[in-house]
């Protein structure tokens, strides 16, 4: 009993020291950044505009640390708790949703935002995702939704709707979220449909895609 009671004790302490040393290593990282959103919005808008600064310049290492301070940042306004993106009120959504671009507005690399760009004869809305976006700490490209604007015409799915994500290519520097957007889209058609659009199924026109 004594033993059992010993290793309890002993067990708990552990506990408790592995608690201080995440703590610790927490404010090691994050002491530095905001703790409230009304400070915290702000300075992510200031992360925002240099990872855009950093991405027309085609620095990877500079957008890497920068994303790496944004879910920092998060982290630290959810308390150290890893779930950042666990629901809409997340930290990482909260962030994103206060400074995305006004709709209809190509945003900054690292702004989330809902924007149309022709490529070729087709019309299509963009959701750009942001510096929370999948894979956004791991790839230097943001990924993209694609949605059709005209229903009744040829698209890149009979879907209406198609998402570019985890997309590996060389930093290019002086590219904007519209031009990229338009270059991985004209690439696709080229080599995935063999420069051939296709109709949109009538399920998906019923529905509006």
């Amino acid at each position: 009993m004594t033993s059992s009671a010993t290793q309890l004790g002993f067990d708990s302490l552990l506990a408790n020291a592995d608690s201080d040393n995440r703590a610790r290593e927490l404010e090691r990282e994050t002491g530095h950044l905001p703790d409230s959103y009304d400070e915290a919005i702000p300075f992510y808008r200031t992360l925002i505009e240099r990872n855009h600064t950093a991405m027309l310049a085609a620095d990877a290492d500079e957008t890497t640390r920068l994303h790496d301070e944004a879910h920092n940042l998060a982290l630290r306004l959810n308390g150290g708790d890893g779930g950042i993106l666990a629901h809409e009120n997340a930290p990482g959504y909260v962030l994103a949703r206060e400074t995305a671009a006004l709709p209809g507005n190509v945003p900054l690399w690292g702004q989330t935002g809902d924007f149309i760009i022709t490529v070729g004869d087709m019309l299509v809305r963009i959701e750009l995702e942001g510096m929370f976006g999948i894979g956004a700490r791991h790839t230097f490209w943001p990924g993209f939704s694609v949605h059709a604007v005209e229903l009744d015409r040829p698209f890149l799915s009979e879907t209406g709707y198609r998402s570019f994500v985890g997309i590996y290519a060389a930093p290019q520097p002086g590219l904007t979220p519209d031009l990229f957007a338009q270059q991985v889209i004209a690439a696709h058609i080229e080599r995935e449909l063999n420069g051939k659009l296709v109709a949109i199924a009538q399920k998906y026109r019923d529905r509006g895609a």
